[in-house]
């Protein structure tokens, strides 16, 4: 019989959702979205998929950012991002603020992290690695403003339908839901009375454990939008899973751990390594 200690064993626990791992979000200009995504915040344009002048996959560690060519999209909230270092992240964005003046683009820096605006709106905060312990590169996780009221709803939702530990939390900063899509990485949910725009299709990816199971209750609801291959399906309303009101929209690409791109490994560049300061060997980026 082992020694009794007091562990407290629901704090390792995950959840069905192991990773989300790309946001996609339409941009009508793929040379301004480059000079965004790679020049100014540093992350890496995949060198071996949808390499051409439609769309571009822009990786960030273990994610990646989508971006279709079409009419801008806008995540209503904010994204929240790990990079190597905060001061090389500045000195970046100074260098493409000229090149990006006439767009929506701007930034700052705050107590800790870099708030910054896309060239069409979309909010980023860049945090260092010590924020989030475990994450060097990456998305750590995304924050989208809901109705009053719905945070129960919502966290029940991907409780029973994902089982995904989802945690209600009401302090100073107002109510919201936090899911674990990951072991190091959230999706938010936050309570706002401010206006909220409409949704206008952008979409998250993840990767299920038990892929079979959230098709189901989706299926026996009318909610599932679009089946795709025997590897994925797609849906988009959040809805209380006891009435069926749906409480929040955002498409959800539901991927099975059989999918071919799962644990695809992602090409990540060194940022701070130019032209003017290279050093032989250290193209790559290495964690810590």
């Amino acid at each position: 019989m082992a020694e009794a200690r007091d562990f407290n064993r629901s704090e390792e626990n995950v959840g069905n959702v192991l990773n989300m791992e790309h946001i996609n979000l339409t941009v009508p200009d793929q040379q301004v979205a480059a000079l965004f995504y790679v020049t100014g915040l540093g992350f890496t344009r995949d060198p071996y998929v949808d390499f051409g002048t439609r769309n571009m996959w822009i990786n960030a560690g273990a994610q990646q950012f989508h971006l279709p060519k079409s009419t801008a999209q806008k995540w209503r909230g904010h994204i929240g991002v790990v990079v190597p270092d905060l001061d090389d992240l500045t000195r970046r964005l100074g260098s493409v603020s000229e090149l990006l003046a006439g767009t929506q683009f701007e930034w700052s820096e705050k107590n800790d992290h870099i708030a910054v605006t896309c060239p069409w709106g979309n909010a980023i905060r860049a945090y260092a690695p010590d924020a989030f312990p475990g994450i060097y590169l990456g998305i750590a996780y995304a924050q989208m403003d809901v109705s009053p009221g719905v945070a129960e709803g919502i966290a029940g939702f991907y409780r029973q339908v994902f089982l995904a530990p989802a945690d209600v939390v009401d302090d100073e900063e107002g109510c919201r839901v936090e899911v674990s899509t990951g072991v190091d990485q959230r999706l938010i949910y936050r309570e706002t009375a401010d206006k909220i725009g409409d949704y206008d299709g952008h979409h998250i990816a993840i990767y299920l454990a038990d892929f079979s199971s959230p098709h189901d209750f989706l299926v026996e609801r009318d909610l599932v939008t679009e089946e795709t291959d025997q590897h994925q399906y797609r849906f988009q309303a959040i809805v209380d899973p006891d009435t069926g009101e749906t409480l929040a929209e955002l498409e959800h690409e539901v991927r099975s751990l059989r999918h071919p791109m799962y644990k695809r490994n992602l090409v990540n560049r060194n940022p701070a390594q130019s032209f003017r300061n290279y050093i032989n060997g250290r193209d790559a980026f290495y964690p810590g």
